[in-house]
Formats: C-alpha cells, sequence, structure tokens
C-alpha cells in the first residue's frame, strides 16, 4: 500500500454517507481524489469482515483515497439508482463516475489490488504515489497475479502516458496472461519518445522469447537428441529454447553457450544472438545475467 505521508485525521478519511451529502461527499469529492464506496447493511455477514479491511487499507493510503459508507437499509434511493443487487458492493468513484468494482468478499490481495488502482487513478500525490503504485504492480506480477497487475499498470497509465515502466509492466503482464497479441499491441502503441527506453527494450525481448516458447519443440526428444549427438547445433538451440520455454533459464543458458564455444559463427550468430536477448529480458543484475555475461566475455577475449 503507498505510504504518502501524514495521515489525515480517520474522520476525514472514512465518513458514514447519507443520500443527503451523497453528492458532495462522493461525486463532488471525486473530482480531487478517488473515493471508495461501500455499500453494506448491519445484518450483513461478510461486511462485517470487508468493512474493516477497507478501514484498514484506505488508512494506509494516507489520503490517496477516501472511504465513503453507505448503509443500503437506511439509503435505498442511490442502492436502487447504482443498481446494487447484493451487498457487500463496492465502487470506486473517481471525477464524479464508477469507475471500478467488485461484489462480495474478496481476498486480501484483491483488495490491495483495488485499493492500488483507484490510488493510481488519482495520481497518489506528490510525494510519489505513482512509483508506489508500480511497485505494489511490479509485486503483483511477481506474485502471478497477472490480472490484478495489468489493471493497475493500465490505471497509472491513464495518469502518467509517457511511463516507460508501467508501459513494459504491461506488457509482462499480458505475457504471463499468454495474450502475447495484446502484448505486442501494448508494446507497438507506447509513444515514440519512450521507446528505446530500457524498460521496453526488455519487454521486447520477454515478448520475442514468449513467442518462441509458443513454437518450442518436445522438451525430451529434444535432450535426447543432443545427447545422441552433441554436435547437432540445431537441436542444441531448440532444446535451449525448449529449456526457456520451460522456465529453466539458466539451463537454457549453458546450451547456448555450449553452442557458442562449439561454433561461434554457426548460423549468422545465433547463439550470440539468443543470448543477448535472454539477458535482456532479465534484470540487469540477475545472477543469470551475471554470470552468462562474464562466460560470454571470457569465451569471446580469452
Amino acid at each position: 500500500m503507498l505510504e504518502l505521508g501524514g495521515t489525515p485525521p480517520a474522520d476525514d478519511l472514512i465518513k458514514d454517507v447519507t443520500e443527503a451529502d451523497f453528492m458532495a461527499e462522493v461525486v463532488d469529492a471525486s473530482q480531487t481524489t478517488p473515493i471508495i464506496v461501500d455499500f453494506w447493511a448491519p445484518w450483513c455477514g461478510p461486511c462485517k469482515t470487508l468493512t474493516p479491511a477497507l478501514e484498514a487499507a484506505v488508512t494506509k493510503a494516507k489520503g490517496a483515497v477516501k472511504l465513503a459508507k453507505v448503509n443500503v437499509d437506511d439509503n435505498q434511493m442511490i442502492a436502487g439508482q447504482l443498481r446494487i443487487q447484493s451487498i457487500p458492493t463496492v465502487y470506486a468513484f473517481w471525477q464524479g463516475q464508477p469507475v471500478d468494482g467488485f461484489q462480495g468478499a474478496v481476498p486480501q490481495s484483491e483488495l490491495d489490488a483495488f485499493i492500488e488502482r483507484a490510488v493510481a487513478l488519482g495520481g497518489g500525490d506528490a510525494s510519489g504515489g505513482l512509483d508506489d503504485a508500480l511497485d505494489a504492480a511490479d509485486e503483483m506480477l511477481e506474485a502471478g497475479a497477472a490480472s490484478d497487475a495489468a489493471q493497475t499498470y493500465a490505471a497509472i497509465l491513464q495518469e502518467d502516458g509517457s511511463s516507460a515502466r508501467a508501459y513494459a509492466g504491461l506488457v509482462r503482464s499480458y505475457i504471463a496472461l499468454e495474450d502475447l497479441d495484446q502484448a505486442e499491441a501494448v508494446l507497438n502503441g507506447a509513444p515514440a519518445e519512450i521507446s528505446s527506453a530500457p524498460e521496453l527494450e526488455a519487454a521486447h525481448a520477454a515478448l520475442s522469447l514468449a513467442r518462441q516458447a509458443a513454437d518450442a519443440g518436445p522438451l525430451g526428444d529434444l535432450t535426447a537428441a543432443v545427447e545422441a549427438n552433441p554436435d547437432d547445433l540445431q537441436a542444441r538451440f531448440d532444446l535451449a529454447q525448449a529449456l526457456h520455454a520451460a522456465g529453466q533459464t539458466e539451463e537454457a543458458v549453458a546450451q547456448l553457450l555450449d553452442l557458442f564455444g562449439r561454433d561461434r559463427e554457426w548460423n549468422d550468430g545465433a547463439a550470440k544472438t539468443q543470448l543477448f536477448t535472454i539477458f535482456d529480458a532479465l534484470k540487469p543484475n540477475d545472477p543469470i545475467v551475471l554470470n552468462g555475461r562474464r562466460k560470454l566475455s571470457s569465451m569471446i577475449f580469452g
């Protein structure tokens, strides 16, 4: 969750809202700050768990979002206008409109992702809300929550359409979701002025590897082919692709280094090119990159 300086008083962050002040406290207030609206009722069991979790999350965001709690029993007109059919229902309002939401109790990870998206809509504040939102999205992606990460990156791009990090994160999210065409569309849609940013170059490399993975041959068959004929360089190259597709990146690098050592000019230097593609897709300080580059350099210059 975003840490955005001092926390405003709780009664400013979290309010019980009625039909009389809904316009002021939600519609008008959301022109400048995202407002989370929690539709609940005293008899609702899941609400008793969700509402405190929402309050804690909003408090932790330190003013980047606010919470309006609406008792549907006492405010049936608002519930009807917004077509609330079950509770709990939660909406995020931004600039007078509901732009995101969910129904029912959700896991903490989904709740955190929802709050982060709302924070990103408002751009956080001058203390760096977008950077915190990017960090949170990166954590979601690394944890396997690619869909939540994609929504958060997309929300960030609504506020900062030139964020290379957000574009790259969105590309990687779609790769994780195995929607390679959408990943390519996002990559192609990035502004020209950031097209050569390291983050986007890394995302481009990751997409290239993902497309290769879709065509990778059977790992067992390729392993057997290389063992039967170590000098079958095409089989070794194909094995490296299959290993990478299977998530065995270090083993893929080892096969490519072996191929390079046997014939560095094979197929117009394909082993070296593939190594650089893998290195570019990883973080620069990844041990696989550091060790791989060192070994490759010693083979070239040794």
